[in-house]
Formats: structure tokens, sequence, C-alpha cells
């Protein structure tokens, strides 16, 4: 078996997938500790220079005291971290209000089922059928999950600041706040109508208009969703004029769409070169293929081409992930 080129080939691939998995476990490790080292900066104001003439039971307190805090952030963030995770969130998230979690595990289920009889049928081998069906199982209803999220969210930001301008109207009129949602509600489409039919309807169960509102910035986890959120909290603590809230923040939202929009266009001449270099390899190969298939047929043959194309494969996966993450500007 080791003198078996395709063996040789595959272990060379194992070593250099499990250094790249080291790096980047490495490059995680160091950017956590960093933030780890800058949140306890922020919360507790800590100088690292040692003070003389300082108390040292103060001392032993404070740091204590700074432990707690930060003990206490931590968990309040991993558990927004895995509600932010679940599937229940997701599947909230995403507009599948009335799908189950069981439900959705049926799905991921009968994805892998469908998934592995069409490669079976297909005739790779089994080891990736068994890979593949995994990626079916746990992978593939995720991505579509998180796909779905992204859509409902550019939709939702799209008409965001035009629901907040007809809420103003609303209120200089004269309407209450849960009838000005309402009219929301009835006239906008799609996302937007949605969560102020929710919010309105979260109102006629008894929730106050912040806790509300709090409640829908869960469900679409946007900046701008949650400055919404906060804008109402504080108009219905200091009772400030709600129309002027709204006007302010529906300026700046616009102002933060024109700016994601022109780092969009900005970069989208990186998006196409990445699409181009991702996709070239394979028009050349299939036009190749095409034009002379006995040019290429000892790829598809013989056992040392199949792995040159898993490895030319995994290689190119791990290139375009490089890309992604190169060209992924947020605003």
């Amino acid at each position: 078996m080791m003198n078996n080129p395709t063996f040789f080939i595959f272990i060379l691939t194992a070593i250099f997938f499990v250094v790249f998995l080291l790096v980047f476990w490495i490059a995680n490790r160091l950017k956590a500790k960093e933030a780890y080292s800058n949140k306890l900066k922020k919360i507790a104001g800590i100088n690292t220079n040692r003070m003389p003439g300082d108390d040292i039971k103060l001392k032993a307190q404070k740091r204590a005291e700074i432990a707690k805090k930060l003990r206490d952030s931590s968990r309040e963030e991993k558990d927004k971290q895995a509600k932010k995770n679940s599937i229940k969130m997701m599947l909230l998230q995403a507009g599948f209000s009335q799908t189950s979690v069981g439900r959705f595990w049926i799905y991921s289920v009968i994805t892998a089922i469908v998934l592995f009889i069409i490669l079976r049928v297909v005739g790779m081998p089994g080891l990736a059928v068994v890979l593949f069906s995994f990626v079916g199982l746990f992978g593939l209803p995720r991505f579509f999950l998180k796909w779905k999220i992204k859509r409902r969210q550019n939709r939702f930001l799209e008409d965001f600041a035009d629901a907040l301008d007809a809420t103003v109207r609303l209120l200089r009129a004269g309407m209450p706040v849960a009838e000005a949602v309402a009219m929301c509600a009835r006239e906008f489409e799609g996302p937007i109508g949605e969560e102020m039919s929710e919010i309105y309807e979260n109102q006629k169960v008894g929730l106050s208009l912040a806790e509300a509102v709090y409640r829908s910035a869960e469900r679409v986890p946007l900046t701008e969703m949650r400055m919404f959120a906060t804008g109402v909290a504080i108009q219905s603590e200091t009772g400030a004029s709600l129309s002027e809230i709204l006007t302010n923040l529906s300026r700046v939202i616009r102002a933060r769409f024109r700016l994601r929009r022109k780092v969009q266009a900005l970069s989208a001449e990186a998006k196409a070169s990445a699409i181009i270099i991702g996709s070239l390899p394979l028009i050349v190969g299939f036009g190749m293929n095409a034009m002379n298939p006995g040019y290429t047929s000892i790829l598809i043959e013989t056992g040392i081409g199949k792995a040159l194309l898993w490895g030319c494969a995994f290689w190119m996966g791990v290139g375009v992930l490089v890309m992604k993450q190169m060209i992924n500007f947020k605003a």
C-alpha cells in the first residue's frame, strides 16, 4: 500500500489539511486571547502597571469583582450565541415560524437519504458517499437556513426606512402607536409586514411596545432593528417624541444603507475576479474533455488521476473559502 501513488497523495493531502486546521486554530486562539484581554480592560479599567502604596486587600477585592463581572459577561455572551445558533431561532429568523425543530430534522434526514442514493447511482466511492451524506444531514439544511436568513434580512432592510417614515406620518396624524404599527403591517408585505404584525399581536396580549420590539429584534438580528428597539425603549422610559426618534432613525438607516451599497459597488470588481478565478479551472477542464476526451481520460480512469482530481478539488475549495473571506467586506 505504501508504494501506491494514490495512497501517498491521499496521505500528503491529509497532512496539508491537518496543518491548515492547526494554523487556523492557533490564529483563532490568539484572536480570542486578545479579545479576552481587551474585554478585561474594558470591563474593569485595569491598569497593569503596579502602583506602590495601594492597599493589598482593596486590590484583591477589586480583582474578585472584576473576575465576577467577566464571568457573568462571558456567560451572557455564550447564552446569547447559543440561542442565536439554535435551530429554533434560525427557523424564526428565516421566516419559518410554523416549522418545528422535529420537522427540520426530518427534512434533513430526507436530504441526506436523497443525496446518498444519487451518489450511489453515480458510482462514487463509499467513503465519499458517507462524507457527502453527512454534509447533507448537517451541512446543507443549515446552509439553506442561513441563506434564507440573509435573504430575509436584506428584504427587511430595503423597506425598513419606508416603514418608519410611514409610521411617523401616521403618528403625526394623531393615530395611536398600536394602530400605526397595525397599519404598517397591512400596508407592507414580506418581512416588514410579518414583523409589524407580530409586534401588534404581542401588544394585544399584554406586552409593552418596547418588549414586543425587542422580541422582533431577536428574530431580525440587524443593527438597524436593535437601534429601533433601543429608541422605542428610550421613548417609553423618558416620554420623548416617538415620531422624532423614528425620523432620526430613518435618516440613519438610509445613510447606512447607502454606505452598504457603496461598499458592494466598490467590492464588485474583486468579487467578479474571485468568481472568474474559481470557475476557470472547471471551465477549462470541461472544455478540454469535450474537445479531446482522450486527453483527460487518464484523470478519470486511473487511480492516481482520481487522487489528483480529489486533491485539486480539495485545494480549490480551500482557495475559494480564502478568497471569500478576503472579499467579504462589511459596512
